[in-house]
């Protein structure tokens, strides 16, 4: 089987099945490469596919199919049914089942068992079910290569839903038990050091120009240098330890813990994924369920749940341009999702972009086919290089590198986030190892339109957790990169820590009433304090925080400083598998803008003297009697006491009275499954629905809730 190339010239570009040059569109780019693969890869002929071709059906017109492949030349000349339909689409949208109907469309117009649905950015493979209504399709792991008997056909379908991923996150935890096994490491220790190894990887495919036909991290490469370098992998983990240092994610003196040889076999396992070439689906999913593994069965440690995670995220309704942090990021779950909303957000609008480019140009009667290809491939290129990871302040760089935010007080955890985010696809810039209620680099008060958390329960901060010169020493090359990005604002946020350095954490902080406070009532205040105005906060809570008298200081603060959009109850077993047993719901709060903040504190003012014209005589008799010296002890001591309840009185019934006057409603309700057992098994899930119907409620909040009454 001879295999082909990419034919182009003159602005034109040849199709090998038509054996004619066509206009070089972009549509027509990937649509030539993707033939490639399938002749170079897959070992079809050119005799035994179809381009272009029209299908007729219920529906469907004239309807033509990018690629019709049959298993045979002779079936395709005696126009028998085909095997795989290939259809080509939009080349910046993510694909799922829904936007490929029309790929399903064909193959059952055909009655072909396989389709394909492909773009530059991925490509994925169904299989079509007859025996079901249209729209149940299947994903698989890959089509049928030319010449499959039944028996191979057969063994790829009983593979469905087995994806790469399984194979990577498997070799993972291989990498961690040879770690266990050979160092005789408990299972946390033996992840930081796979944790190292990893990082290195990482470094060396981007820096020293790694690929698949010459990876440099590879055992025989490394073995290679260590004949002119005997320390070539510890300089290589320095290069590594430098390349995050902003980030504090590694110690300066940090080492790999291993024995050269056990490093070397997790290398040599390691060797065959390109982790810079390897899909982010492939990646994201394959890191997640290795940590999920090894973290929640052998290390103790639990994530967010997934549906949880989902749901906040879609609840604070992430948009292009939006800043999140998270101050205790864990395995850095919400940042995840956030980033892939917001990434598929942008590619959905770079193809909407050329869409409507596209269509103006078509309709342009002026212009010739060959002036409308040349013109659309440059609108094509140009819409490509804001897809550029890489290319300085791109859309998909500026979400990359401005908009994400975390850090973690624990090293594993920051480094387990950093890593998670690297995996799928990058934002990780922002990711630090650092106590997350102090300044640090990007993170500081007011700067983010999104803060999401789930922050530990049942901790205290005391008052001898005073903020030392690790927290706060930064040396002056950092300094100077964050402040060009930051600014003063930045220079402000620094000089805040530095002046309350050999102090107690708490004195940053307004709420703390004594020397000890509750890790997750100061987080509170600190996620509060991070948000811009306007900001909107998702944070997972346990619920005494809502309904314990002695907290009550607590709700009246947050009643301060934003609108409360939502509680959502959990059920009691939703961290049970976690080994967490509180129940928790989930705050939804939107922070004051300054004329909001002004209006809220007005109508506190006007009640509170409105209570106190009232309560004036009482209070003047009972001043009268602990001014008096005639007194008795007795008598001032009701005084005082009567004077306090007043007091009490006053706030109570002028914050009371303020509420009446601000009146807004709050969606509050009691989800009974949200995709989590108490085994940390799938389950069924309300929470999408819960979700629709808050989508329901923000449209006419007042409307709704008189519905629901």
């Amino acid at each position: 089987m001879n295999n082909i190339t990419v034919q182009e010239k003159d602005n034109k570009i040849y199709s090998h099945i038509r054996k004619i040059w066509l206009i070089k569109k972009p549509e027509e780019i990937v649509r030539q490469n993707y033939l490639l693969m399938l002749v170079n890869e897959y070992g079809y002929s050119i005799d035994q596919i179809g381009e272009e071709l029209v299908v007729t059906g219920r529906g469907s017109g004239k309807a033509q199919a990018d690629f019709v492949i049959w298993k045979t030349i002779e079936d395709k000349q005696s126009s028998k049914t085909p095997l795989i339909i290939v259809e080509c689409k939009s080349d910046n949208i993510t694909i799922s089942p829904k936007d490929y109907y029309q790929g399903e469309n064909y193959a059952r117009i055909t009655n072909a068992p396989f389709f394909v649905t492909h773009n530059s950015k991925e490509t994925k493979f169904w299989r079509v079910k007859k025996d079901r209504m249209p729209g149940y399709i299947e994903e698989i792991e890959d089509i049928p290569k030319y010449g499959a008997t039944e028996k191979q056909i057969e063994d790829l379908l009983a593979r469905l839903k087995v994806f790469k991923e399984n194979e990577f996150a498997d070799l993972l935890h291989t990498c961690h038990n040879i770690i266990r096994n050979r160092e005789k490491l408990d299972p946390a220790a033996a992840f930081d050091e796979i944790a190292k190894i990893l990082f290195m990887k990482v470094y060396a495919e981007r820096h020293l120009k790694a690929d698949m036909k010459n990876n440099i991290f590879t055992l025989n490469y490394i073995e290679q240098a260590e004949i002119y370098n005997p320390e070539y992998l510890s300089n290589i983990f320095d290069q590594t330890k430098r390349e995050f240092g902003k980030d504090r994610i590694f110690g300066k003196d940090e080492k790999i813990n291993l024995r050269i040889n056990t490093i070397k076999a997790i290398i040599e396992k390691l060797e065959r994924y390109n982790l810079s070439a390897t899909s982010t689906d492939i990646k994201g999913i394959a890191f997640e369920k290795f940590l999920g593994k090894t973290f929640r069965g052998e290390i103790g440690q639990f994530f967010t749940p997934r549906p949880i995670v989902e749901f906040m995220v879609q609840m604070v309704s992430p948009k292009e341009g939006d800043v999140i942090c998270d101050p205790a990021s864990g395995s850095g779950g919400f940042l995840i999702r956030f980033f892939e909303e917001v990434r598929e957000q942008i590619y959905k609008s770079v193809d909407m972009q050329y869409q409507m480019q596209k269509d103006t140009i078509e309709r342009d009667e002026r212009l010739s086919e060959e002036d409308k290809a040349e013109k659309l491939t440059k609108i094509y290129s140009d819409l490509q290089k804001e897809l550029d990871t890489d290319r300085k302040n791109s859309r998909i760089w500026k979400l990359s590198n401005r908009c994400i935010y975390g850090t973690d007080a624990n090293d594993r955890m920051a480094r387990t986030s950093k890593m998670n985010m690297i995996m799928h696809g990058d934002g990780h810039g922002g990711i630090h190892h650092h106590d997350g209620f102090l300044n640090i680099n990007g993170i500081f008060e007011e700067r983010f339109d999104i803060v999401l958390t789930n922050p530990p329960f049942g901790q205290s901060v005391e008052k001898d957790d005073t903020i030392v010169d690790a927290q706060i020493e930064i040396d002056e090359e950092t300094n100077t990169y964050y402040h060009k990005i930051y600014g003063e604002s930045y220079a402000n946020s620094i000089a805040k820590m530095k002046a309350a350095k050999g102090k107690p954490i708490t004195t940053l902080f307004e709420l703390p009433k004594s020397d000890s406070i509750k890790t997750e009532i100061l987080f509170i205040e600190r996620c509060l304090s991070l948000l811009k105005p306007g900001g909107r906060l998702g944070i997972v809570l346990p619920e005494g925080v809502y309904n314990n008298p002695s907290l009550a200081y607590v709700r009246e603060f947050v009643e301060d400083h934003a609108y409360i959009s939502a509680i959502i109850s959990l059920p009691q077993d939703t961290f049970v598998s976690a080994k967490a047993y509180v129940k928790t719901s989930l705050l939804f709060i939107q922070k004051f803008t300054e004329v909001e903040s002004k209006r809220w504190q007005s109508f506190l003012e006007k009640k509170r003297n409105e209570v106190l014209i009232e309560q004036n005589k009482e209070r003047e008799t009972l001043e009268t009697i602990l001014k008096d010296n005639k007194s008795n002890k007795e008598k001032k001591k009701e005084a005082k006491t009567k004077l306090k309840e007043i007091d009490n009185f006053l706030q109570n019934e002028s914050r009371h009275l303020a509420r009446i006057d601000l009146d807004y409603p709050i969606f509050m309700c009691e989800a009974e499954q949200v995709g989590i057992s108490s085994t940390g098994e799938e389950d069924e899930n309300e929470l999408p629905q819960i979700l629709e119907e808050y989508k329901k409620y923000q449209k006419d909040p007042k409307k709704y809730m008189a519905n629901v009454e």
